[in-house]
């Protein structure tokens, strides 16, 4: 697995700008947002997903985002999904829970995960992500981390994520 050097690495090699923050580890998008007021540009939350026929799935979606897990499947063409475990997370990302984010994809053989980004994230001029870890956060357009997982060899899905109404 490449890990973040591997991203930081890449990140020098194709001249890709980005912004670095260093902070305390955050484990959920209510623990950022202290953390995010800091921080300008789209803020995001990922799920980590295994629809029913076994397939893996990673969706990032805009941090205040509530996604409607039940129309989810048919906007990205999947099956019935449901959280993933942790166990498959190491596996497949190299990563443990509260560090999600679609960069782990450097860690991903292409084809064991599709990565799908809200629409409206991907033309973002600035995407807040974590860089494999829950204690620092970069800044990139949201077209250069689509540009950055075909780099890696994955085909991400760029989609209009259902969300549901605000309580």
């Amino acid at each position: 697995m490449r890990g973040e050097a591997g991203l930081l690495a890449d990140l020098g090699t194709l001249a890709i700008p980005f912004a670095a923050h260093e902070h305390d580890a955050v484990f959920t998008v209510a623990e950022s947002d202290a953390v995010n007021a800091d921080i300008p540009g789209a803020h995001t939350k990922n799920l980590f997903l295994k629809d029913n026929g076994g397939a893996f799935w990673l969706v990032t979606v805009p941090s205040d985002a509530r996604v409607d897990l039940k129309a989810l499947p048919a906007a990205i063409g999947s099956k019935r999904v449901s959280f993933g475990k942790a166990d498959d997370m190491d596996r497949l990302l190299g990563i443990a829970p509260g560090s999600v984010t679609p960069l782990a994809a450097i860690n991903a053989a292409p084809g064991s995960i599709t990565v799908v980004l809200d629409r409206g994230l991907a033309a973002a001029d600035r995407v807040n992500v974590h860089p494999l870890r829950n204690t620092a956060t970069l800044g990139l357009a949201g077209a250069t981390i689509v540009d950055l997982l075909r780099h890696w060899g994955h085909q991400p899905l760029v989609a209009a994520i259902p969300v549901q109404d605000p309580v």
